[in-house]
């Protein structure tokens, strides 16, 4: 029986000359997780842990069971990942050619695959976007490609790595809808406080570390508290 959770045990993690992670242990079995934080905190890193396209210098990660840097097959069933910019994600011209690419590499044939995607986009309310050259779409159009891309997939596990930057309210709130209606597990890295308020948990991190951990509502408003008083320096030393 695999475990239902996400867990980085005693994970060590260097870029360069820097250490990004020394010994970080998480358990993660909520449904919806925020990680929050400045940048260079880590965020990005362990969301690229999580997703297996990082793997540790030592310590282990492991989503639902499977250790994703090692078993990059069942690691590409389990979790998906959205990038912050879509054109990190997009590969093929067209929508149909891109969402087919996952289900095809999961071994359905070409048949199986065109009814799945033919599915999705109905499902999106875009039947009219499977010959549609991506490149013609707008940004927070591509990203909806990219999260039907994923959902295609039925992976256990979405990760989300400031998906919503630079999209206008509009966008941001039906993505944030699209997203609430799905049953994965959701793992949130944001700058957007009020979009993970409701979530079951917050992890601040920083440093490479985690700085605070527990209900949302406990974490941001420690975290607000802190950048509102870093913010009110003047102080850059903390760069």
């Amino acid at each position: 029986m695999t475990s239902s959770e996400i867990l980085l045990d005693g994970v060590s993690l260097s870029h360069g000359t820097n250490r990004v992670f020394d010994g970080l242990s998480l358990r993660l079995p909520e449904r919806r997780v925020a990680l929050i934080g400045r940048n260079g905190a880590g965020k990005t890193q362990a969301a690229r842990l999580i997703a297996g396209l990082l793997a540790p210098d030592s310590g282990r990660v492991t989503v639902h069971g499977v250790e994703v840097a090692r078993d990059r097959r069942a690691a590409l069933a389990t979790v998906g990942i959205l990038f912050q910019n879509p054109d990190h994600q997009i590969i093929f011209p067209t929508v149909e050619e891109e969402l087919a690419f996952g289900l095809r590499n999961q071994g359905h044939d070409a048949a199986s695959t065109a009814q799945q995607v033919a599915d999705m986009l109905a499902r999106f309310g875009r039947a009219g976007w499977a010959t549609q050259a991506v490149h013609e779409l707008s940004q927070g159009q591509r990203h909806l490609v990219c999260l039907m891309a994923v959902l295609l997939m039925r992976p256990r596990v979405i990760v989300l790595d400031e998906p919503f930057a630079g999209l206008d309210m509009a966008t941001v709130l039906r993505l944030t809808r699209y997203l609430e209606a799905v049953e994965q597990q959701v793992i949130h890295i944001t700058h957007d406080l009020d979009a993970v308020a409701g979530y079951d948990r917050a992890i601040w991190m920083q440093g490479g570390a985690v700085q605070a951990d527990g209900a949302p509502g406990t974490v941001i408003d420690g975290y607000r508290t802190a950048m509102r008083d870093l913010g009110g320096s003047d102080a850059f030393t903390d760069l």
